[in-house]
């Protein structure tokens, strides 16, 4: 290689076809690469403002080398790489703007130097042609198992032979406490692959949920073809995870044909993921059901679902609480992840404590707001109402209906619920007077006189100092039960109309 030049020109196609062999790359790249490195001897000898040009014969492997001038009308930027079209008539009469004059130059006799450097331009050329191809052969393998041997270990950071390429396993997508040595043979999911500055990097996992996922679909047929699909995954890994599946035949019990004959379906799978001990559980369209599935082995005795927050209250038996809680949390949190749903567990003793509290609170409300006494406030409780402004605005009939009320009772309820909201505001409207909330924030919808008073405590008083706010710190100011995204955003933007009153 150090005297390119010096070879008869078959053999520079043999080494041609030798790199293109061994590196799995075209062969026209590697020439390609050949004819730059030329090009760049030649530039070194006759000067580098030249547009010097390198071809090989790809049959005869003949090096032909030539200055190329560029044909321009009148104005020349470059003497070097440009002639005006008046002067290149005279060499070729047939020339015109946009052609080039091709200047044969005699071969080049590679020095030492100039050999070197033409070898590092083929080396980095061959290098950039390999990686190229490694990034084709695996981008669109993303998502696939893959098997390779550790070819070293750096910093806890593994780096695998895959064969045709090298991958990266990151510490942190290794499972917990699992050590590889040079040689040993390693399964894990291509996660990534992507182009970076040093060459296309592929991105190995042994953590991710899909790796479990795919482990599956090789060890059970069911899963390969499509009758039983996994919905979902949670992984603590190396610890726990649990995995929810459907099956599309009705004759096929999806969580039997996953745990396999005496387990050796999920045990092939346990066994790869370091012991990962593997919930299956059978996935349900019903939220709280699916909620139940999710918690086992713990038994469920109650579940209330906030479809608004997303959010699920489970009740269980007192002796249940540690096991559906799990090990540092471990059981309800895996759970959560699987549905997507934030879980909640109490006790029955905790829940009918607070069942027996809000209860409480909220006849006090009614026999103080109302002037009952509290057998009308227990019977308003017991049928659902849980603010005044529900008995306020109610229909009549939703009060009458009541036992033991009727419509006098009903109509006198409401406008004591009435008299009392309005008082409120009175004394809520003078507060937000005396803390120095504007009257142009009070005439905006969807800020009542409570909430005005809550933003005069955090010096929220102006317009202009609402619409400074974001959605979120507003609802954090008033309250969540108060108001949603949507109603903050409608409230900010209406304290930001006046800023575009110009426009």
């Amino acid at each position: 290689m150090e005297r390119i030049a010096a070879l008869p020109r078959p053999e520079l196609l043999q080494v041609a076809d030798a790199v293109a062999r061994d590196k799995g790359i075209d062969r026209d790249e590697v020439l390609e690469a050949m004819e730059q490195a030329i090009q760049k001897a030649g530039r070194s000898k006759y000067g580098h403002e030249h547009d010097i040009r390198a071809h090989i014969d790809r049959k005869t492997g003949e090096i032909q080398l030539a200055r190329y001038i560029e044909v321009v009308e009148e104005e020349v930027e470059n003497e070097a790489t440009q002639v005006p079209l008046a002067r290149a008539l005279k060499k070729n009469p047939g020339a015109k703007a946009g052609d080039f004059l091709v200047d044969p130059l005699p071969p080049i006799d590679f020095g030492r130097i100039a050999a070197q450097t033409a070898k590092q331009v083929i080396v980095q050329k061959v290098r950039d042609a390999e990686r190229q191809r490694q990034f084709n052969e695996y981008k669109d393998r993303v998502g696939e198992i893959s098997n390779g041997l550790v070819k070293r270990v750096e910093f806890g950071n593994v780096i695998v032979d895959l064969g045709r390429a090298e991958a990266l396993l990151r510490r942190d997508e290794l499972i917990p406490r699992e050590t590889f040595r040079t040689g040993d043979r390693v399964r894990a999911y291509i996660a990534d692959v992507r182009q970076e500055p040093r060459g296309p990097q592929i991105f190995l996992s042994r953590t991710s949920p899909i790796f479990m996922s795919k482990l599956f679909a090789q060890e059970v047929p069911e899963i390969y073809d499509g009758i039983i699909e996994i919905k979902a995954v949670a992984r603590d890994p190396g610890s726990r995870a649990k995995i929810a599946v459907i099956s599309h035949d009705s004759s096929i019990d999806p969580v039997g044909a996953c745990v396999g004959m005496r387990g050796s379906r999920v045990q092939a799978v346990v066994a790869e993921l370091q012991g990962e001990k593997i919930d299956i559980i059978p996935w349900s369209g019903e939220y709280a059901t699916f909620v139940v599935n999710a918690l086992a082995p713990a038994e469920v005795s109650k579940v209330v679902l906030d479809d608004e927050t997303h959010t699920m209250e489970v009740v269980v038996p007192d002796d249940q609480l540690s096991l559906a809680i799990g090990r540092r949390g471990q059981n309800v949190r895996l759970a959560s992840q699987l549905t997507g749903w934030s879980i909640d567990i109490m006790t029955e003793a905790e829940e009918s404590e607070r069942r027996n509290e809000e209860f409480r609170s909220r006849s006090k409300l009614f026999i103080d707001a109302l002037d009952v006494d509290d057998v009308i406030a227990h019977l308003l409780v017991t049928e659902g109402f849980t603010t005044v402004e529900e008995v306020a605005y109610v229909p009549l009939e939703d009060l009458s209906g009541i036992e033991g009320f009727d419509e006098d009772v009903a109509a006198e309820l409401q406008q004591r619920a009435r008299t009392f909201l309005a008082e409120q505001d009175e004394r809520y409207d003078a507060m937000r007077k005396d803390l120095g909330v504007s009257d142009e924030m009070a005439a905006l919808e969807g800020l009542s006189p409570a909430m005005l008073v809550k933003l005069g405590h955090r010096e929220i008083k102006t317009l202009d100092d609402l619409g400074d706010l974001a959605s979120d710190e507003l609802i954090d100011i008033v309250g969540k039960d108060e108001m949603n995204e949507d109603q903050a955003n409608a409230v900010i933007m209406a304290a930001r109309a006046h800023w575009f009153d110009g426009e």
